[in-house]
């Protein structure tokens, strides 16, 4: 093995192991949280999970709106104009906490009839409009953590995101404990809504305030820019359709789960967040792929990026499919931790284990997706990711789920995840955009 090749490998990892335990850190949470709210039924843990891929559809436009302006900022830090960076920052802050302003007010807009429209038994409609309400009101601060974060992870600082985000997940779990048992579901959300809003302000503070590369200064004062906007835009977008593409598709299968009952609908839930402690850790190293990539772009070392993404996308796949192994022998164990409801464990520990299988493929997809961003190749990535989950997964799933109910749509999620990662790594490999020239706009 080259030098060079080592010392690519030793850079992904050290940029990748703060956003790992940082995601490591959220999963723990997670499962306490998911724990707390199992103790007060299968009703309860019903009413969150019917909600939660909505949830997912609306941070993850957020999340994508901040990777507009963040992969700018990766290149900027690159060619080692600083300033230009900031103001990119700057840019951003306006848009994007103007543009979370519209999404809540839709959000709001959507609650009361959101279970309704899922097909959920009406026991379980107003705990469930409770929780997305609480959760809409959350997304200002949510947009601000997202694009504070990114930013500080593409100018390299990959420790203070992951200390704080990682300090979200201990205060949720803290403010959860004070208001679930005053509240039941609605106190879950009080409580992550909570904790949002204090690590927003906090890590809006050192992007902005502290962070010697990012601090805004008077002196970095400039005029709007549009085209900064525009590129954003034009960079966000696709992955914007993507988030869509995806989280309706699970909004979908939540319908073409929840007349299954609620057994299905809390076994399906506990499955997902369980699952978690295979992908998360991908989602870290994605973010260490993003950010070196689009840094040596901005360097306009073309081939050294290239390499970078596919480091990141093999040590992505083999975290992952470590983790898949672990998974599998005991997730029975940690099912029984967060429901007494038995039914719920049986059929939620068999799901997971059919979707253990493709975790391998669904890391390939995971990291491929943010070594492509650091390169600015969006659009087709999102095409195939929009083609595989709508074309795939919601065709076998409607399929699948009349003769093996909740079993079948996990059988085609996994199908459909293993597609994504081979359709991912063939872009990966044959885009030309790792031999196009990022544009720096003044």
């Amino acid at each position: 093995m080259k030098k060079e090749t080592k010392t690519q490998i030793k850079n992904v990892i050290n940029l990748s192991i703060p956003a790992i335990l940082t995601q490591i850190a959220t999963i723990i949470m997670q499962y306490i949280d998911s724990a707390m709210v199992g103790r007060l039924g299968e009703n309860a843990s019903a009413a969150i999970g019917l909600v939660s891929t909505s949830t997912w559809l609306f941070g993850g436009i957020l999340s994508a709106l901040a990777v507009g302006f963040s992969v700018q900022i990766a290149h900027y830090f690159g060619a080692k104009e600083f300033k230009e960076g900031r103001i990119v920052l700057r840019h951003g802050l306006i848009f994007s906490i103007c543009f979370s302003l519209i999404l809540l007010l839709i959000g709001a807009s959507i609650a009361k009839p959101l279970p309704f429209l899922l097909r959920a038994d009406e026991s379980i409609w107003n705990d469930s409009t409770l929780y997305f309400l609480v959760f809409v009101l959350s997304l200002p601060f949510m947009m601000l953590n997202n694009l504070c974060a990114s930013s500080l992870q593409c100018s390299g600082n990959m420790i203070v995101p992951s200390i704080l985000n990682a300090v979200m997940c201990f205060l949720d779990v803290v403010f959860n404990m004070i208001f679930i048992p005053l509240y039941g579901v609605l106190g879950a959300s009080i409580g992550t809504a909570l904790s949002v809003v204090v690590t927003s302000i906090l890590m809006f503070v050192i992007c902005c305030f502290i962070d010697k590369k990012l601090k805004i200064t008077i002196k970095d004062n400039s005029k709007f820019n549009k085209r900064i906007i525009n590129k954003a835009i034009k960079i966000c977008i696709p992955i914007a359709l993507e988030q869509i593409a995806r989280s309706g598709a699970m909004i979908v299968s939540t319908g073409i789960i929840a007349p299954l009952g609620n057994t299905a609908i809390a076994a399906n839930s506990f499955a997902v967040t369980v699952e978690s402690v295979c992908y998360m850790p991908g989602f870290g190293v994605q973010s260490a792929a993003t950010t070196l990539v689009g840094q040596e772009m901005g360097k306009a070392d073309y081939k050294k990026a290239k390499s970078y993404g596919n480091i990141s996308i093999w040590l992505g796949s083999l975290i992952m499919t470590f983790m898949a192994v672990l998974l599998f022998v005991i997730c029975p164990y940690i099912f029984k931790i967060l429901t007494p409801v038995k039914e719920v464990q049986s059929l939620a520990t068999l799901v997971l284990r059919i979707g253990c299988f493709a975790e391998p493929l669904y890391g390939v997809s995971i990291v491929a997706s943010g070594a492509l961003r650091g390169a600015e190749d969006t659009f087709i990535p999102s095409i195939l990711n929009l083609i595989s989950i709508w074309v795939v997964r919601i065709t076998l799933s409607v399929i699948l789920v009349i003769p093996f109910g909740l079993v079948g749509v996990w059988i085609a999620n996994t199908i459909e995840l293993c597609v994504r990662g081979i359709l991912l790594l063939i872009r990966q490999i044959t885009t030309k955009y790792y031999n196009r020239k990022v544009l720096l706009i003044k």
